[in-house]
């Protein structure tokens, strides 16, 4: 895996990722940016998001659950002090689909929390609080 991230000006950079995505990441005003793009520490936070996320809906789809829709809402608290790190990091899910059990749902969360997803338990191994739940929408 590569990525490259090529400084633009102030605190923009542009990161291009080997399979030739890029995506805009700038600083607030009070930081010399221009609040053009996302905080590269907002990114972490999407990676975890996607990489949980990818997990739950393959691990329900390959259950054969009719699931129409995943989203994570994924709350972080931040250390006061210089690094800024992480130190709890709480995902949400909110699973929409037709006569799904809790169970699968949990289970699929679980996995994914781990066994599966290399961001969310990297960053638990290095000392994060990382916690997951869920809820269940009929559609």
């Amino acid at each position: 895996m590569q990525a490259t991230v090529k400084w633009v000006d102030g605190v923009m950079f542009v990161g291009e990722t080997g399979s030739g995505h890029a995506i805009v990441m700038d600083g607030p005003l009070d930081h010399g940016g221009r609040n053009m793009g996302v905080r590269p520490m907002e990114m972490l936070l999407l990676g975890v998001g996607g990489c949980s996320s990818f997990d739950v809906v393959q691990i329900l789809q390959k259950g054969r659950n009719d699931i129409v829709g995943c989203v994570a809402e994924i709350t972080a608290e931040r250390v006061d002090a210089v690094p800024s790190v992480f130190s709890k990091i709480h995902l949400h899910f909110i699973v929409t689909g037709r006569s799904l059990k809790a169970s699968a749902v949990g289970r699929a969360v679980q996995l994914s929390a781990e066994k599966y997803c290399s961001a969310s338990i990297m960053l638990s191994n290095a000392g994060v609080e990382v916690t997951h739940d869920f809820e269940i929408i009929e559609v």
